[in-house]
């Protein structure tokens, strides 16, 4: 993902929230939220991933003009099964140093982590493959890190 920066607003935060059905007033009630130990409106703590909806290049987003598989219950305009990178997601891990807020414009970058690999016996090698991805708000101070691990397969699981 290239370097993107977005901003933290409430209506954002409301509709992130109401989305996920999560219904605690911190997420859209100001005056509720100013009365929790939060003190005021805060961000959920998977609102990082609204990062895709400012990415361009984010692969579920429809690109006019192009096939696309969707998150829907059928896809749009791909024939059969999806086309697939090879990789399964293994973990997903948010490390919080403060609150997201509306008024934050975060600007996030991710990195290459570690690479690791272990052995199968029914899938081959594995291989292990971490991205960090920083969110730093406006005056350059680190708010979240996120780490992700996929894992690739040397060959196809057998269903037998």
């Amino acid at each position: 993902m290239a370097k993107i920066t977005f901003p933290v607003e409430a209506s954002h935060i409301m509709m992130f929230a109401r989305a996920i059905g999560d219904t605690n007033p911190v997420y859209h009630d100001a005056a509720a939220a100013k009365a929790t130990e939060a003190c005021g409106i805060i961000a959920p703590p998977t609102f990082p991933q609204a990062v895709a909806q400012f990415d361009p290049d984010y692969h579920l987003r429809p690109k006019p003009g192009q096939k696309w598989f969707g998150s829907g219950k059928t896809p749009s305009g791909i024939e059969g099964k999806p086309p697939s990178s090879g990789s399964l997601h293994a973990e997903h891990h948010y490390e919080y140093h403060r609150h997201l807020r509306p008024g934050d414009v975060l600007t996030v970058e991710t990195h290459q982590g570690e690479v690791w690999e272990k052995d199968s016996k029914r899938a081959g090698k594995l291989t292990f493959r971490e991205r960090i991805t920083e969110y730093r708000d406006q005056f350059g101070a680190l708010v979240i890190t996120v780490r992700s691990v996929g894992v690739t397969t040397e060959r196809p699981v057998d269903q037998g």
